[in-house]
């Protein structure tokens, strides 16, 4: 899923913190004016928030979840996820794989339009697979990397192949897509659900603002951009052009974007929100007590496939050394941040991929032991002191940690500042961030440590472990060895899944244990509360949020 959003971001939480609802006088009363005599909306639309505003809502520039629900809603790819996270048809109707695993040719439905009228054909896919790996196009989208898996898409993408027509996809009429493989992926067809994949309407052609005003986002999927007022509200309209309306019984969205917890809370109280928390929003952890004993059967708690943690930026003092990584990652008291703080029912990470992704013939967490450090506290105080001989260091210089402006992240990252000056005698500065801001900041390795959290795009490791390659868009900390980038393309090139996984954790292993990359804190648990009267609101294994078959009832 990207950054938490991230990354993924965001299963990345992306959150704010802030005092005010946006936009609360007209839009409240009209809420409540919509509304039955039980808080049940009275038609059929569907209330939400957003901790804060999507960074943006081109399919091929984004990394975070606010900005992919959002997505989700309006576009569609080939495939979409369906309730059980696999993947189902979406404009293609069938496909066809050869026996080598190589070659696929998708069959796209006639009657997918676009919201405008347009037909969806099998151009728009091509035009919008080559966009996304166009070396020009500015900026550098995050998520090229996921496309390299087709046969040339590296090449172009790094400028070895000037001929975009060497890359393995081509439109053989307006409804046959043909996709040619570098080497046979099994979750290929997951991939093809993903944002990264999905196509986008040519006249983005002659307009790079098109994803900014909601009259010039064209979409294919559920729903359409009704209105978007920046920093209060987006809503959503049901796409009557899209080919499956008649399962969409929706006829609004309405988005506020709201950067407090206490203030989403209350709104979901007020019965102004029919749906709070995760993944786009938030629920204040000093709430959970009474929220589990007034509002049960509302809340629901689960794990998913993806992990909060810290990047270390290997690029800037004095996080260039490998001791002082481990030190830091070492000195932490991770129950206590999830027992006392989280309170969530998250769990401990000591390794990189999360619990629920498959392994060989279990889940890989299961088959690959996530103990590849420990918390000790004696061993954090020795590599410390060895890491600043090493630097030359009498004092440790000054160390800022951000993170992305939201009460939880707050606390989170408070406690870690505590620890750290308590067991390592270190001074941490804590410093919040607008969203965009830090997400910027983090790419432009502007920055010591950085809060980050990652969800699957797609069940296999390989969505945590290429992000980490010397050419990833998404990886924010300046790590490049040859060794991991080699072992990734590795298990691309082989189809035994055995191999792959071996590969795969021996990439972990040198991500997490030997050179200390990323600070594993713990494993998400998707925390949201959802009003009664909301059917088919799914929540997936990897914590996304789809409301797009969702009904009042």
């Amino acid at each position: 899923m990207k950054k938490h959003k991230s990354l993924l971001l965001l299963l990345t939480l992306i959150l704010a913190i802030g005092t005010v609802l946006a936009g609360c006088g007209s839009d409240k009363n009209d809420d409540q004016s919509a509304n039955g005599d039980n808080g049940k909306p009275k038609e059929q639309i569907f209330r939400m928030n957003l901790a804060s505003e999507p960074p943006t809502l081109d399919p091929g520039q984004s990394q975070d979840n606010n900005s992919n629900t959002i997505i989700n809603a309006v576009f569609e790819g080939l495939t979409r996820k369906g309730t059980d996270g696999n993947p189902v048809p979406g404009v293609a109707e069938k496909w066809d794989v050869s026996e080598d695993g190589l070659k696929y040719v998708f069959t796209l439905r006639k009657d997918a339009k676009w919201s405008n009228g347009d037909p969806v054909t099998a151009k728009d896919f091509e035009y919008a697979w080559k966009r996304v790996l166009d070396p020009n196009f500015m900026p550098a989208p995050p998520y090229a990397y996921q496309l390299y898996y087709i046969k040339n898409a590296e090449a172009y993408n790094l400028g070895e192949i000037k001929d975009a027509d060497e890359v393995g996809v081509k439109a053989k009429d307006d409804y046959t897509l043909e996709v040619t493989l570098e080497n046979p992926t099994p979750y290929f067809l997951s991939l093809t659900s993903f944002q990264t994949y999905y196509p986008v309407h040519q006249s983005v052609k002659d307009n790079d603002k098109w994803a900014t005003k909601a009259e010039t986002i064209i979409g294919n999927g559920a729903f359409k951009i009704a209105s978007m007022t920046k920093g209060q509200k987006i809503e959503l309209a049901k796409n009557d052009q899209y080919w499956d309306n008649q399962s969409i019984k929706l006829e609004k969205v309405v988005m506020s974007i709201v950067n407090s917890s206490a203030t989403e809370l209350s709104s979901y109280r007020n019965n102004e929100l029919d749906y709070a928390g995760h993944p786009v929003g938030n629920i204040p952890t000093d709430q959970l007590q009474a929220i589990k004993k007034d509002m049960e059967g509302e809340l629901n708690i689960k794990g998913i496939a993806s992990t909060y943690f810290y990047v270390f930026n290997t690029t800037q003092e004095p996080f260039d050394n490998v001791n002082i990584r481990k030190a830091f990652a070492m000195a932490i008291d991770r129950q206590a941040i999830v027992d006392k703080i989280t309170q969530g029912g998250q769990t401990p990470a000591f390794g990189f991929v999360p619990p629920g992704i498959k392994g060989v013939n279990d889940e890989y967490r299961n088959e690959v032991a996530d103990s590849y450090f420990t918390e000790d506290l004696a061993e954090a105080k020795r590599l410390l002191e060895q890491g600043m001989k090493e630097k030359g260091y009498e004092t440790l210089p000054e160390v800022t940690l951000i993170h992305n402006s939201d009460d939880n992240h707050k606390k989170i990252a408070l406690a870690i500042a505590d620890m750290w000056k308590n067991n390592l005698g270190v001074t941490v500065k804590v410093q919040n961030q607008e969203w965009g801001v830090f997400l910027q900041n983090r790419t432009n390795l502007n920055y010591q440590v950085a809060r980050s959290g990652w969800g699957a795009d797609y069940n296999d490791p390989m969505t945590y472990i290429d992000m980490w390659t010397s050419g990833s868009g998404n990886n924010d900390t300046g790590f490049k060895n040859e060794e991991y980038d080699q072992l990734v393309k590795e298990a691309y090139a082989t189809s035994d899944n055995a191999k792959r996984i071996e590969l795969m954790a021996k990439a972990e292993k040198i991500l997490v244990e030997e050179n200390q990359i990323v600070m594993p804190i713990y494993y998400y648990s998707s925390v949201s509360l959802v009003k009664p009267w909301m059917k088919n609101i799914n929540i997936d294994f990897k914590g996304d949020l789809d409301f797009t078959r969702a009904y009042v009832e």
